[in-house]
């Protein structure tokens, strides 16, 4: 597949960088899920520190393959990682840049393609990987609250901000959670055409609303018996819920739906 092509020639030239401490790889090559459309994630690891200087980074790009684009990735929370496009063939590579101590630190383990005298599989065999779970006390402290501000916004006529918050409730709220009902990660909404249950893949599509008042808050609606459902299903009792805001916000609704 070009994507293990792609990364066994990076791993051929990087290594021969003696800054260079080891190359690994994370995503779905990890889970045997590669396909044609997959992307490939590169973890490169260094003894100085490249990410707080994006022309090293894009230099580093730049060596291993036909480089077109690149950039920080700050709108995901994480400006060590180059964000680039290949061409011949066109391919989406991401490449985190960090050292050692920073390797410690990891949501999995990746697998190592290019380890300098077995430095990164010490850290693998001496450190966990820990992947970020939702906190639920969290989403319930907030959840209210969102539901209002979308009925605020429907009522005023503001359906495209209504409509764009949907999306935001999927990726924070209903896809981690529904993920965790299914035994999986929560990776947001990630493969849940693949990775749900029919029933609760139904759910989640029907929190996407056309655009106009009457479907926006028939998504809500839906999204509120969804979030309950889950509540319901997942929250344990050292989660506090909310019912003031829970009542108060779903009178609202009604006033906002009777208007």
């Amino acid at each position: 597949m070009i994507q293990i092509a792609f990364a066994n020639k990076a791993k051929s030239i990087l290594s021969q960088d003696e800054n260079v401490i080891g190359l690994a790889v994370a995503g779905s090559w990890l889970t045997n899920e590669l396909d044609e459309f997959s992307d490939v994630d590169l973890i490169l690891i260094t003894k100085e520190t490249i990410s707080d200087n994006k022309d090293k980074m894009i230099a580093y790009a730049k060596s291993i393959g036909n480089f077109i684009s690149g950039f920080t990735g700050e709108h995901v929370g994480e400006p060590r990682v180059l964000i680039c496009l290949y061409d011949n063939p066109l391919l989406h590579v991401d490449i985190k840049f960090i050292t050692l101590k920073e390797f410690e630190v990891r949501i999995e383990n990746p697998k190592i393609l290019f380890d300098r005298d077995n430095q990164l599989q010490t850290v693998l065999n001496n450190s966990a990987a820990k992947f970020p779970f939702p906190d639920y006390q969290w989403i319930e402290d907030r959840f209210w609250t969102w539901v209002h501000y979308t009925l605020l916004k429907i009522g005023r006529g503001e359906y495209m901000e209504a409509y764009d918050f949907f999306g935001f409730l999927r990726m924070v709220v209903f896809g981690p959670l529904l993920h965790l009902k299914s035994g999986n990660l929560p990776r947001a909404v990630r493969k849940v055409e693949m990775d749900l249950k029919q029933g609760d893949l139904e759910s989640l599509i029907n929190t996407i609303p056309s655009y106009n008042k009457l479907a926006l808050l028939t998504s809500l609606k839906h999204a509120v018996e969804l979030y309950k459902q889950l509540r319901n299903t997942l929250f344990d009792d050292k989660v506090t819920v909310n019912k003031i805001a829970e009542q108060k916000v779903m009178e609202y609704f009604i006033d906002i739906e009777n208007r």
